[in-house]
């Protein structure tokens, strides 16, 4: 299959609960460069483009050679919703198969994102899209009610329902298929499950924190 591969990296200029996240020092380094020097790995992708508002992250992509994509204003808004933003992104990307993977998801190896690709690749298009995840494996409550569980039967919890979260370590679909569903999922996702660590996503400091100490060790 002879499909254009673009890993696209979002990085927006503001962050609400870790001030400049993206750029902030991360392990002597920072989240987006990170991010790029993985991706860089990757031979199976064909193009790496960050989208941002940000001068500091166009720098940045200049510097590790990659091309830029200047988001609009609204779309790097917090009034902006996830899925006019999906939809926006892959009208604005040419490329095949789109690959959204944000830096806030420092610990996924080139070599995940590579076999990841492998698998789509290998499934499509019997599955339109791929989707890294994690089992959530708790005791979870919404409304002062149990979700995955009947208290008075309380299991073990690893017993639990194999609830999925999902990690957006690596998403890939097409481009045609992100902008009909507004999504970076599509109508027969593949849920391509990773190693908790390599799930983490930097959310908040207690975050940053736990992915820089785990980042540092491996």
């Amino acid at each position: 299959m002879n499909k254009k591969i673009v890993a696209i990296v979002p990085v927006r200029k503001g962050s609400k609960r870790i001030k400049n996240k993206n750029f902030k020092k991360f392990a002597s380094s920072n989240l987006l460069e990170i991010k790029l020097k993985s991706l860089k790995k990757v031979n199976l992708i064909d193009q790496i483009i960050v989208s941002t508002d940000s001068p500091i992250a166009i720098k940045i992509a200049i510097k590790y050679n990659v091309s830029y994509h200047i988001r609009e204003k609204y779309f790097a808004s917090s009034k902006c919703t996830n899925s006019e933003f999906f939809e926006n992104l892959a009208k604005s990307i040419e490329g095949d198969f789109l690959m959204y993977t944000p830096c806030t998801a420092p610990l996924i190896k080139s070599n995940t994102i590579q076999n990841a690709i492998k698998k789509f690749l290998s499934l499509y298009p019997k599955y339109d899209s791929l989707n890294t995840t994690n089992y959530i494996k708790e005791h979870l409550w919404l409304n002062n009610r149990p979700i995955n569980y009947n208290p008075k039967k309380s299991p073990n919890t690893q017993d639990l329902p194999d609830i999925m979260k999902l990690t957006y370590g690596a998403n890939i679909i097409s481009k045609k298929k992100m902008i009909n569903k507004k999504n970076v999922l599509g109508d027969r996702p593949y849920f391509y499950n990773i190693d908790d660590i390599e799930g983490i996503d930097v959310d908040n400091p207690l975050d940053f924190e736990i992915a820089e100490y785990l980042f540092k060790k491996n």
